[in-house]
């Protein structure tokens, strides 16, 4: 029998780990830009959601399939959401020197 408290509760849970997962993956992006080694941050970065993702999938979402079906909408709400409103990661503008004029 399926729970409807479960599956919402699922489908918080998942949305706070996909909130968590993409938010810092948007600010780890917004670091990356200005890093003067980006590819060390963004692989600490993808280790790091990565682990606290599965972890999280693996304390709060119970292991029956309509509840992790639901925790993994809510993932991918998040990803709608965050992806919505905030703001794209751009890169600085590079910065241009002009010949002085004599």
């Amino acid at each position: 029998m399926i729970n409807p408290l479960a599956l919402v509760w699922s489908l918080l849970a998942g949305a706070g780990i996909g909130l968590i997962f993409f938010g810092g993956l948007w600010w780890t992006l917004k670091r990356a830009l200005l890093s003067k080694h980006p590819a060390l941050g963004l692989t600490f970065s993808l280790a790091v959601r990565t682990g606290l993702a599965l972890l999280g999938f693996y304390w709060l979402v119970p292991p029956h399939w309509p509840e992790l079906l639901s925790s993994l909408l809510g993932f991918t709400l998040a990803r709608l959401l965050i992806s919505r409103y905030l703001p794209a990661a751009e890169p600085p503008l590079p910065e241009v020197h002009y010949a002085s004029e004599s």
